[in-house]
């Protein structure tokens, strides 16, 4: 029992459980309801896809552990896995398992969708994760940007297996709308979790300048970041007035969540970047972040309320 539970904060249970269920809200919250889009995948692929992400996202936090032990060791002791309570043997072994079994089953739903060049993106995705954990992490923003593009990529794959195949001269503006409104919830996902990446950076300068990584505290110094964190925090806060704005503005529940559970942590998150902070202050801001992206993803509950068929 100790040892499943210990793969399963290894593999970070509930980072996947969030993009399991991303995945399943864009395909049935948002794709699905309305009956006025096509779309190619049935629940048996559907399925297939979402295994395939959740498999190359795990090994991807696998072996990221792998190589982060010494940096581990010092930034968070207690939380170290690999090599203490499961050896590194025994997790080198379920990466390789969990990338296969992912790549596989993404050439499989590719060539079941007839879109076989498709099958490309889970050797594309596996094979950054592993240089992000062997090297692009250890580089002042390429790594946080590469780990932010991917977990926007796992939004925005469910479109392009969805969607995009199904694509004809009579459907294509309806297609390319929703399209398009996926690729909003993916770049929301790319600035948040560009946030948090940076906010770990942070967390963990000590370890990291140990191991001789150049990110981008040490770099700069740690106020420089957090100014820079406070910029990009503005983004995503002009982003949700905007939508808002233009696309919200008659449907009061919309608008009512979107300024509840979304822009006010965003303000409060920025704000608190304009005072001194502590590391605990870090770790609150780290968690702000991620309940942010899970109402943000919740928030594709909303759309059949605001679209009509």
């Amino acid at each position: 029992m100790r040892i499943m539970i210990s793969f399963l904060k290894l593999i970070r249970w509930k980072n996947l459980f969030l993009i399991a269920l991303s995945q399943i809200l864009v395909k049935y919250a948002l794709i699905e309801p309305f009956g006025v889009v096509n779309f190619t995948l049935n629940t048996f692929t559907f399925c297939l896809l979402v295994t395939a992400t959740l498999l190359i996202a795990a090994a991807g936090y696998i072996i990221n552990d792998i190589f982060d032990i010494e940096t581990d060791t010092i930034n968070k002791p207690t939380k170290v896995i690999v090599g203490r309570k499961i050896s590194e043997k025994l997790a080198f072994s379920a990466y390789v398992t969990f990338t296969s079994i992912g790549v596989i089953l993404g050439f499989y739903v590719s060539n079941l969708i007839n879109q076989n060049t498709l099958s490309s993106i889970f050797v594309i995705v596996s094979v950054l994760l592993y240089l992000y954990a062997v090297q692009l992490k250890r580089t002042i923003l390429v790594g946080n940007i590469i780990i932010s593009i991917l977990v926007a990529s796992s939004v925005l794959i469910v479109g392009v297996f969805d969607l995009f195949p199904a694509i004809t001269v009579k459907n294509q503006v309806t297609q390319s709308t929703f399209f398009f409104i996926i690729i909003d919830y993916a770049l929301f996902a790319f600035l948040i979790n560009l946030l948090r990446e940076i906010i770990k950076d942070i967390q963990d300068i000590n370890g990291d300048h140990k191991a001789n990584m150049i990110t981008l505290p040490i770099a700069i110094g740690v106020d420089r970041t957090l100014k820079i964190v406070f910029f990009i925090s503005c983004l995503p806060i002009m982003a949700v007035i905007y939508y808002i704005v233009i696309y919200l503005y008659n449907y009061n529940l919309a608008v009512g969540y979107f300024l509840l559970f979304l822009l006010g942590p965003l303000l409060y998150f920025s704000l608190k970047l304009l005072k001194p902070v502590s590391n605990k202050d870090l770790v609150s801001l780290s968690s702000l972040l991620k309940i942010i992206m899970f109402f943000g993803v919740l928030s594709l509950l909303l759309y059949p309320f605001i679209i009509k068929p």
